[in-house]
């Protein structure tokens, strides 16, 4: 009986072991991908599988999911261990990941493939760089794909180009119910600090990066004040539906990515909408969004080979076509594919190409004029907990009190309404008892 057992067990471990394995094999065969959602050509996308089979021999198949909350994503890799491969991180997200030892660095031993990682703009991998946390280069972990800034999309016909040209113009009370803000606490938080010290901006005081990542109590209590006196003009919080809503012209201002903006003023031109945007005079932030490998990766090799393919300039110049953002990638081939001689205005993009883009004719949405890069800086993570904690909780407090006025009155209307109900319902109630009552004596 033992021998027989014996054997069992020995049978049972060999076919655990082979289901194992074969798991393993099966999930070698397979990309996970997280990004944002609408950030990627769809048919780039498709292609990927065959153009790895090219470089490696090997079949790949992807599992593709989306995301609209850079916290939700650090959440389910955070806490829950999600095996994803390659994920897409905005800046201050992939500081904090490689501080808590979170990403692995990207193998480029691609092979006979070109590392076109190298096509990357020397002026993001510098800024990228700047945010090292501890002695590592980010460039090691991190590989940018799309950059921008931030600033104000506006409605011409409601808003005029001076008054969307300051942070002042979310504080006007022309716009009251009229605003659409980001669902983004970091850049909200910036932005609301950069306005309450525009003397001291004006003055040389104080700088937009020194301002944007200023995590004391003070600055928590600036940016709480400043934001919850905005909230009478904010008509929603918004995590992508606000460039929609304004092709629709259902909105006046909308604070947004430069990327957003880049795709609602081509939708809302087909529709007769003319709107614009622009980067307030007083400093916006700068921000970039990277391909990182997760420690619970289980395909690091097709996660590698995945960003690298990124990084061509043919599928970045496809992805920048179909979504509207700027790619990180700086070669020959953008620059003269992003050349428009229909625009007149002249910019100097040398810091991003190179001394020959130092005079050319682009759309400065897309790419911004030297000078606007100047009067900006990249959001950094706060890197002390207890910091953070502060941070979110005021944020929590901003979007949490101080309802719309409007609001608060159906609630009380609705509540209120309920009140009467119930009391009417209870007089009714009584009186039948009483008719009940009656009754059963005349009845006796």
């Amino acid at each position: 009986m033992k021998k027989i057992s014996y054997i069992f067990l020995c049978a049972l471990c060999s076919l655990l072991m082979f289901s194992c394995q074969r798991s393993q094999e099966e999930r070698s065969r397979i990309l996970k991908i997280y990004n944002w959602a609408d950030y990627i050509d769809e048919d780039v996308l498709a292609e990927f599988p065959e153009w790895y089979k090219e470089q490696t021999g090997e079949d790949i198949s992807i599992i593709y999911q989306v995301f609209d909350i850079n916290e939700v994503m650090l959440t389910k890799i955070e806490r829950g261990h999600e095996d994803f491969d390659v994920v897409c991180p905005s800046e201050y997200i992939i500081e904090r990941m490689m501080r808590k030892d979170m990403l692995q660095p990207i193998n480029r031993d691609f092979g006979n493939t070109p590392d076109y990682i190298n096509n990357l703009s020397p002026y993001i991998q510098h800024e990228l760089n700047k945010m090292t946390p501890d002695n590592r280069k980010v460039t090691d972990y991190a590989v940018a794909y799309m950059w921008g800034t931030a600033g104000i999309l506006y409605n011409k016909a409601l808003a005029t180009e001076e008054e969307a040209s300051t942070w002042q113009s979310l504080w006007n009370e022309k716009f009251r119910n009229q605003i659409l803000m980001k669902d983004a606490y970091r850049d909200c938080y910036g932005t609301a600090i950069i306005y309450a010290n525009t003397d001291k901006l004006k003055r040389g005081e104080v700088t937009v990066e020194e301002l944007m990542n200023d995590n004391s109590q003070a600055a928590i209590n600036t940016a709480e004040k400043y934001l919850k006196e905005m909230k009478p003009n904010i008509a929603g919080w918004e995590a992508d539906f606000g460039k929609e809503m304004m092709t629709k012209g259902k909105a006046c201002l909308n604070f947004t990515w430069s990327g957003d903006a880049v795709w609602a003023i081509e939708e809302a031109d087909a529709v007769g909408v003319e709107l614009d945007y622009v980067v307030p005079i007083e400093g916006s932030n700068v921000w970039f969004d990277g391909w990182v490998i997760p420690r619970y990766a289980r395909n690091v090799k097709a996660a590698s080979y995945f960003i690298n393919y990124m990084c061509r300039p043919d599928i970045a110049l496809r992805n920048m076509d179909a979504i509207g953002y700027v790619s990180a990638v700086a070669t020959p081939e953008i620059l003269e594919a992003k050349i428009d001689t229909t625009i007149t205005q002249v910019s100097d993009l040398s810091y991003f190409f190179g001394t020959e883009a130092d005079s050319v004719q682009i759309d400065p949405v897309q790419y911004p004029d030297r000078q606007v890069i100047e009067r900006c800086a990249v959001i950094r993570d706060f890197s002390n907990k207890a910091d953070l904690e502060k941070v979110l909780e005021m944020w929590s407090r901003v979007k949490g009190d101080n309802l719309n006025t409007g609001i608060i009155l159906i609630i009380f209307a609705v509540f209120g309404g309920l009140f009467v109900w119930l009391i009417i319902s209870k007089i009714r109630k009584y009186r039948y008892k009483k008719r009940r009552t009656r009754r059963r004596r005349r009845r006796k």
